[in-house]
């Protein structure tokens, strides 16, 4: 069902200082103590000083085209753009992300949330910006980590949770962001077990899992009445079950944008995630833009040849190239990240070697590149940051804190829209329709 277009909500996301993280790149960010708006970081810092407005490197010109054009359908309210934001954890605390899903969807229209997990994926799993999850501890959560060489059965965000106990549940609140259509995404396998989904407390489906061979699983639940909703998911105990994530939208204009991050991943993580299954529910989801932000642990792979890393990059963007390639597609490089020697801090020279081959990439594959360094100031930059007060950068020299990654989403929220042109067609009139997604 489609309904009268309404105006966005101001923002309200709100992020926070966060503590002190692990030293190692693949440590979870921890939940900060206090709150800063981007507001508040505009007034204490000068943009010359802590991120610097980068231009994105597109030697093609037309790197973008493809989501620009769906923004303008968004923007004249005939359509929908979606934005797919891969990587390790920068984006997986969901800061950054979170700043350019309310900038875009502050001026282009708020067409949902976006992916999110039904069940903990982790400890500290969770997004900003409303959705919040609980879910019972009979749930065994299944990822890529940086030792995986094994193939596994995971969804389209490289990630799983598996129960065969009877009652195990997980239970999405929307909160403040509003759902229309909740699209649910599960393994369907020999064997499969079912479970129940429950909307506001109703159930409103019993989902067999059982199939002769794997295949993916894709259950929407359509024509909610637009506002907060809770979804449940309930296992009865019949079989193995194996959950991949709910898209959480709405049936309007607008934009999506869906944070996919895995706290210690590499680009080449993507390739352990089994090709049927990613493919078919990233061609399910059609992103217009897909944003693909590693390169900071890699970094530290000294023992990796760079060719054989620039190599493992070229299948990953082949293989979403491929999928889907009407979409556009953006590759956000390596943060500084200074190593000591000698009981000194000084630059990192595999982290330039890294970013020249995402150049390359970019040029090769026709995507653009954002520069993470030169945005931070260059290289060693981060120790500045870092010792700054307020600090912009966690004290492991890896992580940003709160305000530098709202300055981060402004800065790169900039960039992506740098060229776009508005829509020069007449608005959908009041009852047309606007293709929902699935």
């Amino acid at each position: 069902m489609v309904r009268e277009m309404r105006s966005v909500l101001p923002a309200l996301v709100v992020l926070l200082l966060p503590v002190l993280a692990s030293a190692q790149p693949s440590a979870t960010l921890r939940l900060p103590v206090d709150r800063v708006t981007s507001a508040d970081v505009q007034e204490e810092q000068e943009p010359e000083q802590f991120g610097v407005p980068v231009d994105l490197y597109d030697p093609s010109g037309t790197a973008l085209g493809g989501f620009h054009d769906a923004l303008r359908h968004a923007e004249s309210g005939t359509g929908q753009a979606r934005v797919m934001v891969y990587g390790a954890s920068h984006v997986a605390a969901d800061f950054f992300t979170n700043v350019m899903r309310e900038r875009l969807q502050e001026r282009f229209g708020d067409a949902g949330h976006g992916f999110f997990m039904p069940v903990r994926a982790w400890r500290r799993y969770r997004h900003l910006g409303g959705p919040t999850v609980q879910s019972s501890r009979q749930w065994e959560s299944l990822r890529i980590r940086a030792n995986s060489r094994e193939i596994d059965r995971l969804g389209v965000a490289g990630m799983a949770v598996d129960t065969d106990r009877a009652g195990a549940w997980g239970r999405i609140d929307t909160g403040s962001a509003e759902a229309g259509r909740f699209v649910v995404q599960y393994l369907r396998q020999p064997g499969g077990g079912s479970f129940d989904l429950k909307v506001d407390g109703r159930r409103v489906a019993r989902i067999p899992t059982a199939a002769p061979e794997v295949m993916a699983g894709i259950y929407p639940i359509d024509g909610l009445e637009d506002g907060p909703h809770t979804l449940e998911v309930r296992s009865r105990g019949d079989g193995p079950v194996r959950l991949f994530g709910v898209s959480i939208e709405r049936e309007q204009a607008g934009v999506i944008v869906d944070t996919m991050g895995l706290n210690g991943a590499r680009a080449a993580s993507l390739l352990l995630w089994q090709e049927e299954l990613h493919r078919e529910y990233l061609r399910r989801m059609s992103p217009d833009l897909v944003v693909l932000a590693y390169g900071t642990n890699e970094s530290g792979d000294v023992h990796q040849p760079i060719e054989e890393y620039e190599a493992d990059l070229l299948r990953v963007v082949g293989r979403l190239r491929g999928t889907v390639p009407e979409a556009s597609c953006l590759l956000v490089g390596p943060s500084d990240r200074p190593q000591r020697e000698g009981g000194e801090l000084v630059d990192r020279p595999r982290t330039h070697q890294i970013i020249e081959v995402q150049r390359r990439v970019s040029r090769a594959m026709g995507c653009a590149f954002f520069d993470l360094v030169a945005f931070s100031g260059g290289p060693l930059s981060m120790v500045r940051w870092a010792e700054n007060d307020p600090p912009y950068a966690q004290r492991d020299l890896v992580h940003f804190t709160g305000r530098a990654y709202v300055r981060l989403g402004d800065v790169l929220t900039s960039a992506v829209l740098d060229g776009y042109s508005p829509a020069t067609v007449d608005p959908a009139p009041d009852g047309d329709a606007v293709a929902s997604r699935e």
